[in-house]
């Protein structure tokens, strides 16, 4: 198999597929980065390429280009970004693709991803009723009208908590926001490492307006399970259809987000917590995949609800696969193989199985 890869060349990602390529014998990939396809217009593939989308992040060079040199703030998520990723992405030509263009789409957008997963029966927080947002005072016109008192609010386009506030009223009418949005010295709006508690709804309420051009989602804040007096939820990797990796990440905030100071839960302890539901859990994060079959693999935000009785999806992911270290559950094609390796060896049957088309279309 000839492979290739459309990522950074320095970010570790590619890094860990190329030492997975080598590990298993294969030749190394080939590398075609994002500033090169942002500077050229685009790039085509030979037809017995494989290309596997990597994501563009983590470059300065590439993120002035996709978020433009004007952007207001300095989180993450943009519409701008989300429109020129697109456009990078129906700008490849040739090759086949595990990564369906339309499909990133959808799974870059929280509207609609939770819109497709809602109309296949999967569950997802509830959202309020409600247009498009521009502004708090829209968000909390669409919390009265639903009688809710919790909820998220995130960037549409955004990823890895970037812009995403946990809001709440207190039983005294007041309002507080738990995000990793910092204020910065000149007003400018940036993601920080450490989440941070607003208590004064102005602040809040500058900061959702700000974020409102961009595209914001609201969902039901979930009650989610415990483990070891932690905030728990899981992150899911489905490769080919089979849930097949998995990490347990806990907090005493309500964002779980390892790089936000979460912590790997042991699994084993969330396993027995679940106890006969865990087949059960694993297997709506197989059916959130299932909405996005042209794509090898995604990583599932799965919530489990309190007492680990019910499950619910918060987001799925194009690129959540970065688990270095993390080998797949037992019983499974990845057992043993970390995610990168179960990509190498499930792509094949993919290809199969899905009767990937040998060109790319534009996206619409």
């Amino acid at each position: 198999m000839r492979w290739v890869v459309v990522g950074n060349a320095e970010n570790r990602r590619v890094e860990l597929f190329a030492a997975a390529a080598r590990a298993a014998g294969q030749p190394a990939p080939r590398i075609v980065t994002w500033q090169r396809v942002l500077t050229e217009g685009g790039h085509t593939f030979a037809d017995d390429e494989i290309v596997r989308l990597e994501s563009p992040g983590e470059n300065p060079a590439v993120d002035a280009r996709l978020r433009g040199v004007h952007e207001p703030t300095r989180v993450e998520g943009s519409a701008r970004w989300y429109t020129n990723f697109l456009a990078a992405v129906g700008s490849l030509r040739g090759g086949v693709r595990l990564d369906d263009p339309d499909e990133l789409a959808v799974l870059f957008d929280k509207r609609l991803c939770h819109s497709r997963l809602a109309a296949a029966g999967v569950p997802v927080p509830p959202a309020p009723a409600t247009g498009p947002v521009r502004g708090w005072s829209d968000v909390k016109a669409a919390l009265r009208e639903a009688g809710m008192r919790r909820v998220f609010v995130k960037l549409a386009h955004g990823s890895s908590a970037s812009g995403v506030l946990a809001v709440e009223s207190t039983a005294s009418g007041r309002w507080q926001a738990t995000t990793s949005v910092e204020i910065g010295a000149d007003g400018a709006l940036h993601n920080s490492l450490r989440v941070r508690r607003y208590r004064d709804e102005r602040v809040i309420a500058g900061i959702v307006d700000r974020l409102a051009p961009d595209g914001l989602h609201i969902e039901r804040w979930i009650p989610k399970a415990a483990l070891d007096g932690r905030t728990a939820d899981l992150r899911v990797v489905v490769i080919g259809g089979r849930a097949t990796h998995v990490v347990v990440r806990t907090s005493r905030a309500p964002l779980t987000n390892l790089h936000l100071g979460g912590t790997r839960g042991e699994l084993a302890a969330a396993r027995a917590a679940a106890g006969e539901r865990w087949a059960a859990a694993l297997a709506v994060c197989e059916r959130a995949a299932a909405c996005f079959p042209g794509t090898l693999c995604v990583g599932v935000d799965l919530l489990p609800g309190l007492g680990w009785r019910r499950f619910t999806v918060g987001e799925v992911n194009a690129f959540g696969d970065l688990l270095p270290g993390l080998t797949g559950l037992p019983a499974t094609p990845a057992e043993g193989l970390d995610t990168y390796a179960a990509q190498l060896a499930a792509a094949p049957h993919f290809r199969t199985a899905t009767s990937r088309p040998a060109t790319i279309g534009l996206l619409s």
